[in-house]
């Protein structure tokens, strides 16, 4: 009776070898990750002697100016590039962890309107004028979601589900630190110029600005119970990238197979993730620190390691930034920036005015 031949087991890798070929990684990633990390470490002490500058700003200047100041060896590259993206989207998911559903559902059921409106009229109303601008789609999307959501973190969220071009994420998260920084003294002048008092203004610089550590810089210079209000408000719109990220995922997926595409030049046959394995993570450490049950310090801690790898992970992508990209790139991207900053920071003001 014929019996076939059993395909044959493929042999275990030797534990030797899998250790070899991890310590073959970290000896490549290590000299670019020690880069970064110094860096980041100068961004945090030169935050602790001017609060008012965010380290991710410091980070990312610092990134920009090595790169189109000297050329950086090429044994630099990959560790740059691992901070560039996993370290960034670990940031992500520890930012999770400064999120209490509670705090945001304290504003009020009028302010959590004002927030989704916000988030939903910031994105669409950029989408719309980048469109009419002339500018393509991923990179519209990538400076909406930036200037509507939480900034860099955003990119990072939109670029994994959409792939999109190094140079259009770059650009983007370049935009999102010019644009937010110049937010920093014009938040509390215009709001003094219109009479907001302390609560008032909180809420609109955590509405309108586009990074965390900007809006926290603005809240400590208006004084007061502004910094706590702005914050939160801040977290509310960081809240809403699970949702907007599931939404473009779907999008996404809809587009592929409506075009009778399934990806498998970008990725292996599989269509995009309908929301990216690390805003899942992001997702599970909001609903962890609302549980309760995670300790003041390990909050704490989680911040100070938050800081760090997302200044880590800007000075990556300040190394991207070439001072000819932004000619190549032109000037639609920044006046794209310039609306959509406007538009924001219209909505978030008509919905304190309105509910605050």
């Amino acid at each position: 009776m014929y019996r076939p031949t059993p395909a044959p087991r493929s042999a275990p890798v030797p534990r030797r070898r899998l250790a070899g070929r991890f310590g073959a990684r970290v000896a490549t990633l290590a000299p670019g990750l020690a880069l970064c990390a110094v860096v980041a470490g100068l961004a945090l002490a030169v935050t602790l002697v001017v609060p008012t500058i965010s380290a991710l700003l410091v980070a990312i200047v610092v990134g920009v100016v090595v790169r189109n100041t000297m050329r950086l060896p090429r044994r630099l590259e990959p560790g740059i590039a691992f901070a560039a993206k996993p370290l960034l989207r670990l940031g992500i998911v520890l930012l999770g962890l400064q999120l209490v559903v509670g705090d945001i559902l304290a504003l009020g059921p009028g302010m959590v309107v004002v927030v989704i409106a916000i988030v939903v009229g910031g994105i669409a109303a950029t989408i719309l004028i980048g469109r009419w601008l002339g500018i393509g789609s991923t990179q519209r999307l990538l400076v909406a979601c930036g200037f509507s959501i939480c900034g860099a973190a955003a990119v990072a969220a939109v670029d994994g589900v959409v792939e999109a071009e190094e140079e259009e994420v770059v650009t983007a998260v370049a935009l999102v630190v010019i644009f937010g920084t110049l937010m920093i003294p014009i938040v509390p002048f215009v709001a003094g110029l219109i009479g907001l008092d302390a609560d008032e203004a909180g809420m609109w610089a955590g509405g309108s600005v586009h990074e965390v550590a900007q809006v926290v810089a603005i809240g400590g210079a208006l004084g007061g119970t502004a910094l706590g209000v702005a914050v939160v408000v801040k977290l509310a719109r960081v809240l809403m990238l699970a949702p907007v990220m599931a939404v473009i995922g779907l999008q996404r997926r809809r587009a592929l197979a409506k075009a009778g595409e399934d990806a498998s030049g970008a990725r292996g046959g599989k269509l995009p993730p309908l929301v990216p394995l690390f805003v899942v993570g992001f997702v599970a450490m909001v609903a962890i620190r609302s549980l309760g049950v995670v300790p003041p310090q390990v909050v704490a801690g989680a911040g100070v390691a938050q800081t760090v790898l997302l200044a880590a992970a800007m000075f990556a992508l300040g190394t991207g930034v070439r001072f000819s990209m932004f000619r190549r790139v032109g000037v639609k991207p920044f006046v794209l920036a310039g609306a959509s900053t406007l538009v924001v920071s219209a909505i978030a003001l008509g919905g304190v005015l309105l509910v605050g």
